[in-house]
C-alpha cells in the first residue's frame, strides 16, 4: 500500500509530476512572458468581474447548446472573447471547486478542499492561505464577493477573512431563493450582518452587482467581484414561484429543500433565463459607465449538471467523475487583448483562473503557495494550445480519474476504465486491454499526483446520488470504504 501519510505543500510540483519535458519548457516559456504580454504600460489595469453558476451542465447555456431556451447575454460573452471546449471543474461539488478558485491549487492540499461538499463541520479555507483576492487587493484592487461563498462559517471563516473587502451575499451551500433560508436558518448576510431583503435571490444578487460597479467607477482602484449566483442550484423555484417556496417553509422536514418531487425543465429554464438576464444588466451598466473594454470578464460553473441539466455530449452529474460532473462552460472577455469570437481547445481547469487574473493585473501568485494551474493568457493570445496532465478523487464510490492528452483514466469502486474522451466524449468503449501501456501509465501518474495530496478524510462529508433518489442511477447505493489497490 502506498504511504498515506501527508506530505509538505511545497514537496510537489505538479509540473514535475504531471507534464511532459515539452509542455514543461514550453509552459515555462509562456509564463515567463505573461506578465508582460497581459498589461502592456500604456494600459491601466483592468477590472475583473467573474461570474460562476453554481450546478451549470456543460450545455446550460445556447453557445454550448442547450435547445429550449437561450442565454443571449452569456453568450454575447462568448462572441466577443474565448469559448472553452475542454474546460473542467476541480472538483464535482462546489467546496472543493471553489477552494481551487480561492487559491490557485489543487484543493486536495487544503482540509477544506476534502470536504464534498463542506457540511456541518467547522472546516474552512484558512484566513492565513493567500487566496486571489487577498493578491489582487494587496497589488491595489478593491474586492468584492457577492453571492455564495460556502468555505467555512464564521467566526473561523468568511470571505472578509479571506481577502474581500465586501460581502453581500450567503454563506452556506444554498438557500431559498424567497425566504434566503436553509433549515429554518437564515441566510442573506451584508459584510458580517445578518440582513433581511425581500426578493427573487438572483435578482437581489444582480442589484447589488450593479450597485458595486457603481460604486467603483468613480474610484481610482480598481475592481475585482466575484458574482457567485445560486442559480440553477437546488431548490427549483423561477421567478414567480413564491409559493413553492412556502410550500417548502411548512414542511416539518428541515431538509426539504432538497425537495426530491419538486422542479421540471420548465422551472429550469426560468432559473438559468433569469440568471442570463441578470449578466445582462450587469453588462449594460459596464458599458454605459464606459468600462466595459476595460474589464475582464469571466463566466463558468463550480461543477457538472444536476438533475435537470443538459450534460451533452458527456455522462455522468455532479458527484461524479465522469465527464458530465467535471465538465464545464468556460468563458472569458477581455477587449482588445483576447481575440473575439474564439473557440479553444485547450484543456483547462478551474484553478487555471487564478495565475491567469493575477498575470493580467500585473501580480502573480505568493512564493511559498506555488499555483497548480497555468497562466492561460499566452495561450488566449496566440491562440495554441498545451497538453495537459489533471487529476481528480471522490471520496464516494471511491472515484479516480486522470485525463493526460486525450486519454482518461477512470475508477469507480472496483471497476476501472480507459476512455479517449476526445474520440468517445459518452465515455462507452473501455481501451484499458486494447492499450496497456496506456492505462498503466494514467494509473501510475494519477497515484503519483494522489501520495502528493492530503490523504482521503473518512469524517469529511461526501455525496452522490442514489437509485432512491434519481431513477436513473438505480443499484447505486453510497459508498465510504476504504479504498481498494488499483495499482497491481
Amino acid at each position: 500500500m502506498a504511504d498515506r501519510r501527508p506530505k509538505s505543500p511545497l514537496s510537489f510540483s505538479r509540473r514535475d509530476a504531471l507534464m511532459s519535458s515539452a509542455a514543461l519548457t514550453l509552459c515555462a516559456n509562456l509564463n515567463s512572458r505573461s506578465q508582460a504580454l497581459a498589461v502592456p504600460p500604456t494600459r491601466k489595469r483592468p477590472n475583473i468581474l467573474f461570474i460562476m453558476a453554481d450546478d451549470m451542465g456543460y450545455a446550460d447555456v445556447s453557445c454550448y447548446g442547450r435547445r429550449d431556451y437561450s442565454t443571449p447575454s452569456i453568450d454575447r460573452l462568448a462572441a466577443k472573447g474565448t469559448r472553452f471546449t475542454q474546460a473542467y471543474a476541480n472538483s464535482a461539488v462546489c467546496s472543493a471547486t471553489r477552494t481551487a478558485l480561492m487559491t490557485g491549487r489543487y484543493q486536495n492540499r487544503l482540509p477544506i478542499g476534502l470536504e464534498e461538499p463542506l457540511a456541518g463541520r467547522n472546516v474552512g479555507l484558512p484566513p492565513s492561505h493567500p487566496t486571489l483576492p487577498s493578491l489582487l487587493r494587496d497589488s491595489g484592487y478593491s474586492t468584492h464577493l457577492i453571492g455564495k461563498w460556502h468555505l467555512g462559517a464564521l467566526p473561523d471563516y468568511g470571505p472578509m477573512l479571506s481577502g474581500y473587502d465586501h460581502f453581500w451575499g450567503f454563506r452556506g451551500g444554498t438557500v431559498d431563493y424567497f425566504t434566503h433560508e436553509f433549515a429554518g436558518r437564515p441566510d442573506l448576510w451584508d459584510n458580517d450582518r445578518n440582513i433581511a431583503k425581500p426578493g427573487y435571490l438572483t435578482h437581489l444578487l444582480g442589484e447589488q452587482a450593479r450597485k458595486v460597479i457603481t460604486q467603483s467607477v468613480a474610484q481610482e482602484a480598481p475592481f475585482f467581484i466575484s458574482l457567485h449566483f445560486n442559480a440553477p442550484h437546488f431548490p427549483w423555484q423561477g421567478p414567480a414561484d413564491h409559493m413553492e417556496a412556502q410550500r417548502l417553509a411548512q414542511d416539518d422536514d428541515p431538509l426539504a429543500i432538497l425537495h426530491y418531487d419538486g422542479g421540471s425543465l420548465a422551472t429550469y429554464a426560468e432559473m438559468v433565463v433569469a440568471m442570463d438576464k441578470e449578466i445582462g444588466r450587469v453588462l449594460e451598466v459596464l458599458e454605459r459607465s464606459g468600462i466595459l473594454n476595460d474589464t475582464i470578464i469571466v463566466f463558468t460553473s463550480d461543477n457538472g449538471g444536476e438533475r435537470y441539466s443538459d450534460t451533452w455530449p458527456f455522462t455522468g452529474k455532479k458527484t461524479e467523475l465522469l465527464e458530465g460532473g467535471l465538465r464545464i462552460p468556460a468563458i472569458v472577455s477581455w477587449p482588445g487583448q483576447i481575440a473575439a469570437g474564439q473557440v479553444s481547445e485547450q484543456v483547462m481547469i478551474t484553478m487555471d483562473w487564478v495565475p491567469t487574473l493575477l498575470a493580467s493585473a500585473g501580480s502573480a501568485p505568493h512564493a511559498a503557495y506555488p499555483t497548480d494551474g497555468i497562466d492561460l493568457l499566452p495561450l488566449l493570445k496566440s491562440g495554441s494550445t498545451i497538453p495537459r496532465t489533471l487529476c481528480w478523487r471522490y471520496l464516494n464510490l471511491d472515484q479516480q480519474a486522470c485525463r493526460s492528452g486525450d486519454w482518461k483514466y477512470l475508477k469507480i469502486l472496483d471497476n476501472t476504465f480507459l476512455f479517449n474522451v476526445v474520440d468517445d466524449p459518452l465515455e462507452r468503449a473501455n481501451l484499458k486491454e486494447r492499450e496497456p501501456g496506456i492505462f498503466a501509465d494514467l494509473v501510475a501518474k494519477y497515484h503519483a499526483w494522489d501520495n502528493a495530496m492530503l490523504p482521503l478524510d473518512y469524517e469529511s462529508t461526501t455525496h452522490g446520488f442514489t437509485g432512491a433518489e434519481l431513477a436513473d442511477h438505480f443499484g447505486v447505493i453510497r459508498n465510504r470504504t476504504v479504498p481498494s489497490d488499483t495499482r497491481k
